[in-house]
């Protein structure tokens, strides 16, 4: 691991799509991520840096995906790939069960939920970097899903706007191992300063110093 440590003030989890389409039995997706989700315990993972957070009173920001809505992309002149993809599943449907946030993520008070991104980074078209920098953040940690295009893109695009990221490894999932490894173990670490387990970053969260400016 890398030798970071975390200071409360500047430090914020961004939680990427924690839908019940992604993370629950029944979901539109869940069968495709299920076997990689389950074999690193991806969603139990998710829920103890999310607490770790918590209890150590790092603000949590969400980075969540378009719901969809009828006619959002029928106009569209151009679409890429991925989009037409959700569109043609409806995956995260607007009022639907699959469009709402596993119970266990829900957000709670002080927790800032972004703008909702149209293609991967949750920081493209909407307002999470002006809401990370209102609330004087400069070092992220990232879950969520999926490893090779949500948090990936976000990943990126956190480093290109200066901020230091930590990837937790065991808190995502994909599609394959394969899409897994391109991700975390080829691409991602050119951008995370550190690319950890869940267990080394509860240690690290567990002695935040609130005195790091």
């Amino acid at each position: 691991m890398a030798d970071v440590t975390y200071a409360k003030d500047i430090t914020g989890l961004v939680v990427i799509d924690p839908y019940n389409d992604f993370i629950s039995e029944g979901g539109k997706v869940w069968d495709r991520l299920k076997g990689v989700a389950e074999a690193n315990a991806c969603v139990p993972h998710m829920l103890d840096v999310l607490n770790a957070a918590r209890r150590a009173d790092i603000r949590v920001f969400y980075a969540l995906h378009h719901r969809y809505r009828p006619g959002d992309y029928e106009t569209w002149k151009y679409i890429a790939p991925i989009q037409r993809a959700a569109w043609s599943r409806k995956t995260f449907e607007y009022g639907t069960w699959g469009g709402e946030l596993r119970s266990e993520f829900e957000p709670q008070s002080g927790d800032v939920v972004a703008q909702e991104h149209w293609c991967s980074s949750g920081f493209a078209n909407t307002d999470l970097d002006l809401q990370l920098k209102k609330h004087g953040i400069h070092q992220l940690i990232v879950v969520g899903l999926i490893a090779h295009t949500c948090v990936e893109a976000t990943v990126r695009f956190a480093a290109e706007l200066g901020y230091e990221v930590t990837m937790v490894k065991d808190a995502t999932a994909d599609y394959s191992a394969e899409e897994m490894h391109a991700a975390l173990d080829i691409n991602i670490p050119n951008y995370a300063t550190a690319v950890v387990t869940t267990d080394e970053v509860v240690q690290a969260i567990s002695l935040v110093d609130s005195t790091k400016e």
